[in-house]
């Protein structure tokens, strides 16, 4: 969620009149750094993940499950136990956005040799065996979303909302369950909300179920008093929120890969892009929001809208004025520009001309200048009185306040002053899931793809506004066997994009992964990969059952985690065909995740999914 950083924050204000200067000086120390690294190479594979997790509280006498505010306590228990320990401590725990929060990532990257990728999903074990400090009743989940977040008392202790009296004037969010260690998560919320000059508006698709009531617009005004520029009622068929904790507030998982050299970075980054829908059709786990089943599958468009921060001027409803740029996406979204392929990039690029200009009179290629200058036609959504002077020769600061709070599907990193890392690739998008075996196999899955996509040379790229394509479709409920998705019929081929019908197909996710008649597959791709290699049996035999999980949830023998809880739901006894998630149907799905979390071994039977035929 962004560059962590502590010391007085300023007003709004205060941070618009200092945008121009870490704008500016964010440019300069890009530079620098810049000239330092670009020729910087041989650097190995290395690779890690981040996990981030629920705290769940049950009330197993009224049979209710609760978000537990106790985050910020547990970290700093865990990061005394992790001192008296050293290099025993097997993750790094991390504050998020909300109270109820935490991420972890192993404590040491993981190398290139084989047997590495066996060891994400021990050590996932090992990280929820540390927190100690939980009560009987309190429990570590790896989940996406809430189902009830934003319904009455669903914390505790109980913090409900009070708009009136609240800075963000939520209905449905009180402040309280904001991270309260770490400022500029509190800032994130009232800087959006500023800068917009209105609350943040989510609205998704609500699941139209036989007794779902027929339109669905739900009357705000009993949850809301006297603030302005917001509406009374929800739209038509939707499900509304109206804060951004309730996009920061989900989970997700990440992992980065660090390649040789800026060169093999930004081929890896291009081929990201495309394969970030597929992952995100397949690690789809979050169907419910606010107490409603959506028609949505994931994440991904709630956390879009929820920190979206654009103004009227910049999504083109007004003209331009105040802002300099009409902007067609939210900070919070798809990849808008390749880094290698110029002639894919056929959706129309915004992006400060000026800091364009600037980056190539210093020797920065032309297509990794336009990103640059595309990321920071963004402002600076936090400023710290002790972080305005930077030296920007030693600090890339003002850089990463912008860079790394504009929060795309895939990040380019630049390799940060007085560390060892070099060029790293973040994969973002994908939702996490329930188990380590699961988690651990999209993980694998994701490095020996990037292993495939260098040691053959492929090349997934299609045009850009397929890739946008892609990503639209990817959020949908049952996507992973509903939509087809653009992708590359040759994937040796070079990236032209001449004669691109040719070049690319509709493909399921299936056929994508598995393969198809005249398509070869990912799946068979990576094993034919692991054939050239030499891996031992056991290491071959554990990244074959992470390669089954993947396989059979793409050909949809396996359900995904949003199927599994959708279905938990529909057949629940208390269930009314209503769309609703009841406290009662909260508690026993919460109730089963955590039982399911906690198998040693993961249950391929809970989640086949009967009406599948394939494979």
């Amino acid at each position: 969620m962004g560059l962590l950083e502590e010391g007085t924050p300023l007003s709004w204000e205060d941070t618009k009149r200092y945008a121009s200067h870490v704008k500016s000086h964010g440019i300069i120390q890009f530079i620098n750094q810049y000239h330092k690294q670009r020729d910087r190479t041989n650097d190995s594979l290395l690779w890690g993940d981040e996990v981030e997790y629920m705290i769940v509280k049950f009330d197993h006498k009224n049979k209710t499950a609760r978000l537990s505010l106790k985050g910020s306590s547990v970290l700093k228990e865990l990061h005394t136990a992790g001192r008296k320990i050293a290099d025993a401590h097997t993750a790094a725990w991390r504050p998020e956005y909300a109270d109820y929060m935490l991420e972890s990532s192993p404590a040491n990257p993981y190398h290139g040799n084989m047997v590495d990728l066996t060891l994400p999903e021990y050590n996932m074990r090992q990280r929820r065996q540390e927190l100690t400090c939980l009560e009987t009743d309190e429990f570590l989940v790896a989940l996406t979303t809430f189902p009830r977040l934003g319904c009455y008392n669903c914390t505790y202790p109980t913090s409900n909302p009070t708009p009136d009296s609240m800075q963000s004037h939520s209905r449905f969010l009180s402040e309280k369950i904001i991270s309260h260690d770490f400022p500029k998560y509190r800032l994130f919320e009232e800087h959006i909300r500023e800068r917009r000059g209105k609350q943040v508006q989510i609205n998704i698709p609500v699941y139209k179920d036989i007794h779902t009531v027929d339109p669905l617009q739900e009357d705000l005004s009993s949850k809301h008093w006297s603030i302005d520029n917001v509406p009374k009622v929800g739209k038509t068929d939707h499900i509304f929120m109206d804060n951004s904790g309730f996009g920061a507030g989900s989970c997700c998982l990440q992992v980065t890969v660090q390649a040789n050299d800026i060169r093999e970075a930004k081929y890896l980054y291009d081929q990201f892009i495309i394969l970030c829908p597929i992952m995100v059709a397949l690690s789809a786990a979050a169907p419910v929001n606010r107490g409603y089943l959506s028609d949505l599958d994931t994440r991904w468009t709630v956390i879009s809208q929820a920190m979206d921060d654009r103004t009227d001027e910049e999504l083109g409803l007004k003209v331009l004025k105040e802002n300099k740029f009409v902007i067609n996406k939210s900070r919070y979204d798809s990849v808008d520009s390749y880094l290698t392929c110029s002639a894919c990039s056929d959706v129309k690029l915004v992006y400060d001309r000026d800091i364009f200009l600037k980056l190539k009179q210093e020797g920065v290629d032309d297509m990794l200048s336009k990103h640059i200058a595309h990321v920071f036609i963004r402002d600076p959504l936090t400023i710290f009185t002790e972080s305005l002077n930077q030296n920007d020769n030693e600090s890339t600061g003002h850089f990463e306040n912008i860079y790394s709070s504009t929060w795309q599907s895939v990040r380019f990193k630049l390799p940060a002053p007085g560390s060892n890392a070099g060029w790293q690739i973040e994969f973002r998008a994908m939702d996490v899931q329930l188990t380590d075996f699961e988690n651990a196999a999209y993980i694998v899955f994701i490095i020996l793809t990037s292993r495939v996509i260098l040691t053959f040379g492929l090349n997934f790229v299609v045009p850009m506004s397929k890739a946008d394509e892609n990503f639209s479709r990817s959020h949908k409920r049952d996507a992973i066997t509903s939509e087809t998705f653009y992708f590359r019929n040759d994937l040796t081929g070079r990236c032209c994009c001449e004669n691109a019908d040719e070049e690319y197909d509709q493909m399921t996710v299936n056929e994508i992964v598995n393969g198809k008649k005249n398509f070869v597959g990912l799946v068979p791709l990576i094993n034919k990969y692991l054939d050239m290699i030499d891996v031992d049996f056991l290491t071959r035999r554990k990244i074959q059952d992470y390669l089954y999980l993947v396989s059979s949830r793409a050909s949809g023998k396996l359900k995904t985690m949003a199927g599994w809880i959708r279905d938990f739901v529909l057949n629940h006894q208390d269930y009314q065909q209503d769309s609703v998630v009841s406290e009662t149907i909260n508690y026993d799905l919460l109730l089963k995740c955590v039982n399911v979390s906690q198998e040693e071994n993961f249950d391929f039977k809970l989640f086949t999914n009967e009406k599948s035929c394939n494979i």
